[in-house]
């Protein structure tokens, strides 16, 4: 599968990054066309300009500026997503890949009406989200609710691909965590990418 792997942390020394790369090579491993998107090493702009929030609704939405990350998310058919979740959301770098590579006429079409979206990312079939947080995993799933899955699950693939399958993997007090409990995370990995073809 042609996968495109879209990874979101300023440190170079992360662990999101070494699960990023361990994530990578297992791909290629598996003889998987593989596209990295270093979000922060490739300096990627995340606010959405003027000039693309005007053209939203005006039949041709303006991705001049992002037509490379356009471009890849459109022939990706699986997607990995390798983040910290702070403050129960997104980093602001990768808000902002969703705020302007999904826009209208790539991830969907606006209705008529402006009713719901219609879903155009037909070309995903995989998508697998890899996170890290400081928090407990009780403070996420029973106090907040998951949030960050909700929010990829429904409003971005329940939106946008629903053709897509999601797995979504929580690294829970990523900062107190020995090599042996990375590991076992990264073996929990590997058995979501056996079978993917």
């Amino acid at each position: 599968m042609k996968c495109l792997v879209v990874t979101t942390h300023p440190l170079s020394n992360s662990l999101c990054k070494q699960l990023a790369n361990h994530v990578v090579e297992r791909l290629a491993a598996m003889d998987h066309e593989i596209l990295v998107e270093d979000l922060y090493e490739e300096g990627f702009e995340p606010a959405l300009t003027v000039a693309e929030r005007e053209s939203y609704y005006k039949g041709s939405y303006d991705f001049t500026n992002i037509a490379e990350q356009v471009e890849r998310l459109k022939q990706a058919e699986a997607l990995i997503l390798l983040f910290p979740t702070w403050w129960f959301s997104f980093p602001a770098m990768l808000k902002g890949w969703f705020d302007r590579v999904w826009g209208p006429g790539i991830a969907y079409d606006h209705a008529d009406d402006f009713g719901p979206i219609k879903p155009r990312l037909d070309n995903l079939r995989k998508v697998l989200v890899i996170t890290t947080l400081g928090a407990p995993w009780w403070v996420d799933r029973f106090i907040m609710r998951q949030p960050v899955k909700r929010v990829i699950k429904v409003a971005l693939l329940g939106a946008c691909a629903r053709k897509s399958t999601l797995k979504y993997f929580s690294l829970y007090n990523s900062e107190k965590l020995d090599e042996a409990q990375i590991a076992k995370f990264k073996e929990k990995i590997d058995r979501a990418l056996v079978g993917w073809k």
